[in-house]
């Protein structure tokens, strides 16, 4: 297919190379243009605006940080939502807020075009094993006709219906859980090496038998080490997506007292310097509290 997308970040670019390693067309635009160099070697088509990726009836990706960079694109005079139709399909990966999805849905429909939200679950390199797990919400004739990009980038896609928000929350969710798991890890590893046991040996039993997943054993490795680098998800976007769970937690009256603590404790983390480390840095915080030394 020839298809547009925008946003050569950590996950973007490795994302957009598969694209084109699936023999996909690309046009591509990014706010830093250098970043599109490797995909131009390969055969992408570098254009100088966003909303030239797209084209009528046409097929274009986002990878955006945040719902602010996204409605820049999409809702605004001569965006992609225009130059997409009639008919062409605007696929979203970025993490936002369900109430923005809704909004660019309905953008979407009234300029006749269509909208697909589909974030991702997976760190940067997992997008370029294509190893990431997709969620979509949207239209099924338009999630029908953009499966075999979805297949050329993830493990696996699971499906949540036609109301556009419905994806969005479930990102949101999951990426809470996520933090939550760092924090609880964080704390037990503090109280354990405060009780004198190796913090090392600790994680890897813990990991390979009460929680053998994915989560605990990839960021309980990195806290357990104390390594937050190189960066796979920066701490400064892990506090917008904590604050988007409390915001849509607020929009639909369901309290989560644990995403407060855990927007208190990544605030507290930007305070000390940390907010371009990993997310999972977020974890250092537990040992300041616990008196530990800094990792020299």
């Amino acid at each position: 297919m020839d298809i547009g997308f925008i946003g050569l970040g950590s996950m973007g670019l490795p994302i957009a190379s598969n694209l084109l390693t699936a023999g996909h067309k690309l046009r591509v635009y990014n706010r830093t243009a250098s970043k599109a160099e490797p995909l131009i070697k390969s055969g992408a088509e570098l254009m100088p605006n966003a909303a030239a990726v797209a084209s009528p009836g046409g097929i274009v990706i986002t990878m955006l940080a945040d719902d602010a960079s996204l409605e820049s694109i999409t809702a605004t005079d001569h965006s992609i939502a225009h130059r997409l139709a009639p008919g062409g399909i605007h696929i979203s990966m970025s993490t936002i807020s369900p109430a923005t999805a809704r909004k660019l849905a309905k953008y979407h429909a009234d300029k006749g075009s269509i909208y697909v939200a589909a974030p991702v679950f997976g760190r940067p390199e997992a997008a370029a094993a294509k190893r990431l797990w997709i969620c979509t919400a949207g239209p099924e004739s338009a999630k029908h006709k953009i499966a075999p990009i979805l297949d050329a980038i993830g493990q696996k896609t699971f499906d949540f219906g036609e109301e556009p928000g419905a994806a969005n929350a479930l990102k949101v969710a999951g990426n809470f859980l996520i933090a939550a798991a760092m924090e609880s890890m964080a704390e037990a590893l503090a109280m354990l090496e405060k009780s004198g046991v190796d913090r090392v040996a600790a994680i890897e039993m813990i990991t390979s038998t009460l929680f053998a997943c994915p989560v605990y054993q990839g960021y309980g490795n990195a806290i357990a080490h104390m390594r937050h680098t190189p960066v796979g998800f920066r701490l400064l976007l892990g506090l917008k997506d904590v604050e988007l769970a409390l915001k849509t937690g607020g929009e639909v009256r369901a309290p989560m007292p644990i995403a407060a603590i855990l927007r208190d404790r990544l605030i507290s983390s930007i305070a000390k310097g940390r907010g371009e480390m990993d997310w999972s840095a977020l974890a250092l915080g537990a040992r300041d509290d616990a008196g530990l030394p800094e990792r020299k």
